[in-house]
């Protein structure tokens, strides 16, 4: 445990090493990390080899969903000016491919348990969540992802997620679960539709997913919806018609605000004869890729923001909602630990001193109760002392074995408050650390949990604010006071 430690907090100290020159805000933000990693491990919520900072990417991370066919692979080639990504018609990979800025030559292809196993990537530890998901895909985590690396510019500092189709029906649950756990940690997402298949009715499942249940969310912004290989569409009579019935078919799932795309790649273009509506098509598609790679440009940026709101989410869910479970279950489980104890041993003793009054008599003033007869008729020369003594471990005993009842009781309730939303810490972990402590029947408190504690996550809330502060500095000027 001491290695893994030592090796979370190295970790720790090269990214803030990297951070330094890259962008010092941000250190700040893995020192807010560090603070709630300490609150967490003294109250049981984190094993010391794992820390808050290892659970977000703090590289900035730009996914590319999208239906089979819809020219994602084409789109990152052309980004990259390199062929990396095989395309076609038809799908040509089935997996999540994370592509990262590698300093070879030449395009290497790892497998799946590389991104598994490395801390520093968003898929750590993916196999565990396809478990879940999927009953027995975890251990082909090689299906399901795989790493790539380019030696482009443009990719330098970024990193790049190409995911399978949507349509497909195999391995469907696991890919969703995969690409909603990309959407959370992305800080931009292209989402590319086909133009060459202009009944967009008939994808209204795969509609519902990378549209309509994400208009809901807080950083909504952050999508880009693309209608690619509009190109197809120049020898329509009316080529607007295509543009126009996706138009309606995102209208119908939510998408009424916003921008969207139309694109097509040079490389692969249908060629267009009418050189008016050629120049037309070129100017829209030059002036949406245009905005396109400009947000992908961008996207540092909304990488320090998104890092200093994962801090602030995860100090705030954890003061809010993860630590006031732990207490309610400690403090239910101590009440009722204690009303048991009381209620079962009362009984004991009471029945104890009916049998021992019914069984024994009086000798004088003395009263000799008759267990003590019996065990001399037996024999046994027990001193009262020795017989308080196994009474007194007796009861611990039986209070050892009510404890783990109602603790097994209240795992139950707990593992369905757990379940209802997705809480840093592990609350199961804490609670049982806590059922295991004679001060937690004493003082009906969670270990590790005191105004010390509670200081330190307010802390951190409190210094997120100045972290925004900071970054609204160094990227804007409202006050129009150049930036000395």
């Amino acid at each position: 445990m001491t290695a893994g430690f030592e090796s979370v907090q190295q970790r720790l100290s090269e990214l803030e090493a990297h951070l330094e020159q890259e962008n010092p805000i941000l250190i700040n933000a893995v020192q807010g990390f560090r603070r709630l990693d300490s609150v967490a491990y003294e109250l049981g919520l984190l094993a010391k080899n794992q820390s808050f900072a290892n659970q977000v990417p703090w590289w900035p991370l730009i996914a590319i969903l999208g239906t089979f066919s819809a020219g994602k692979s084409t789109f990152i080639n052309d980004f990259l000016q390199q062929d990396i990504q095989r395309t076609g018609n038809q799908a040509v990979d089935d997996r999540f491919t994370v592509v990262v800025y590698g300093g070879d030559e030449r395009s290497l292809t790892l497998p799946g348990v590389a991104l598994d196993s490395d801390p520093r990537f968003p898929f750590y530890q993916m196999s565990q969540q396809i478990e879940r998901v999927a009953g027995g895909e975890g251990k082909r985590i090689d299906a399901y992802l795989q790493l790539r690396t380019c030696r482009s510019e443009r990719l330098r500092g970024r990193i790049l997620i190409d995911s399978p189709g949507f349509d497909a029906d195999a391995q469907r649950t696991a890919i969703l679960s995969i690409t909603d756990h990309i959407i959370d940690l992305s800080d931009l997402v292209l989402v590319l539709f086909d133009a060459r298949h202009p009944e967009p009715g008939a994808m209204r499942d795969t509609l519902k997913h990378l549209v309509a249940d994400t208009m809901r969310r807080g950083d909504s912004s952050k999508f880009l919806y693309i209608l690619n290989q509009i190109d197809t569409a120049a020898r329509e009579d009316n080529p607007e018609d295509v543009v126009a019935a996706w138009l309606r078919a995102l209208g119908e799932v939510g998408l009424t605000t916003g921008r969207f795309y139309t694109i097509y790649s040079q490389s692969v273009a249908v060629p267009i004869p009418d050189p008016i509506r050629r120049q037309r098509f070129e100017h829209k598609r030059d002036r949406d890729l245009g905005e396109i790679y400009e947000r992908i440009a961008q996207v540092e940026i909304e990488r320090a923001y998104r890092i200093v709101a994962a801090l602030r989410s995860t100090a705030t869910i954890l003061a809010d909602e993860s630590i006031p479970l732990l207490i309610t279950a400690v403090k239910r489980w101590r009440m009722r630990t204690l009303l048991a104890d009381i209620g079962v041993i009362s009984t004991l003793i009471v029945l104890f001193l009916i049998w021992s009054i019914s069984a024994g008599h009086w000798q004088g003033l003395t009263y000799q109760p008759g267990w003590l007869t019996i065990l001399e008729n037996l024999g046994l020369t027990w001193t009262l002392e020795t017989l308080e003594m196994l009474l007194f471990i007796g009861m611990i005993a039986m209070h050892i074995g009510i404890s783990r009842l109602i603790t097994w009781s209240l795992l139950s309730w707990l593992k369905k408050q757990i379940a209802q939303e997705k809480l840093p810490g592990n609350i199961i972990d804490a609670f049982l650390m806590n059922v295991h402590r004679w001060q937690t029947i004493i003082t009906g408190q969670p270990v590790g949990w005191n105004a010390w504690a509670e200081g330190r996550v307010a802390k951190v809330l409190h210094d997120c604010e100045a972290y925004v502060q900071s970054l609204n500095e160094r990227f804007t000027h409202p006050s129009d006071t150049p930036r000395q």
